[in-house]
C-alpha cells in the first residue's frame, strides 16, 4: 500500500489563465478536494461530525511550483500526514504530472488544519476526531 491518499484530476480549460497554464489558485483548490475525498474515503464517520458541528479550519496552506500544467493534462495529487497534534493536523501534497513518459513532480504545498466547534456564541479548538487520527496514520510521511 503507497503512504499516500491519491486523488487524479484532468486540468480542464477552466483550470487555466489566459497563457494556457494552470491558474496558480487551483492547486489550493486540489489540496482542499484531495483532503474532502480522502474523508469520504477513509473517514466517512467525520463526515457525520461536520453536520453536527465540528468544523476544520484551514489555518494555513501554500505551494512550490516546478513545471506547468495544461489543459488536459491528468495530474494527481498525493496527499501525506505530516504531522498529527491533539488539535491540529499537517499535511502535505505532492502534485505529480502522469503521462506517457511517467510521473513528474510539478509541484508540492502542505496544509495545518484545526478542529474547532462553535456554540454560536464561542469557537474553541477541539482534540482531532479519533477516526480521522486513525485514517491518516497509514499516511504518514516516513523520513528521508
Amino acid at each position: 500500500m503507497p503512504d499516500f491518499f491519491e486523488y487524479r484530476h484532468i486540468v480542464g480549460f477552466e483550470d487555466t489563465n489566459l497563457v494556457g497554464n494552470v491558474y496558480f489558485a487551483h492547486y489550493v483548490s486540489w489540496q482542499g478536494r484531495c483532503r474532502e475525498s480522502f474523508l469520504k474515503e477513509h473517514a466517512p464517520t467525520v463526515l457525520d461530525e461536520l453536520r453536527a458541528g465540528l468544523r476544520l479550519f484551514t489555518v494555513s496552506c501554500r505551494c512550490e511550483y516546478f513545471r506547468e500544467l495544461t489543459a488536459f493534462d491528468t495530474v494527481a495529487v498525493r496527499l501525506r500526514l505530516d504531522e498529527l497534534l491533539s488539535t491540529q493536523v499537517g499535511f502535505s501534497f505532492d502534485y505529480v504530472l502522469l503521462d506517457a513518459e511517467g510521473e513528474h513532480l510539478v509541484a508540492r504545498g502542505t496544509q495545518r488544519v484545526a478542529c474547532l466547534r462553535s456554540d454560536g456564541r464561542e469557537t474553541v479548538p477541539v482534540p482531532v476526531p479519533a477516526a480521522l487520527r486513525a485514517a491518516l496514520e497509514p499516511f504518514r510521511r516516513i523520513p528521508a
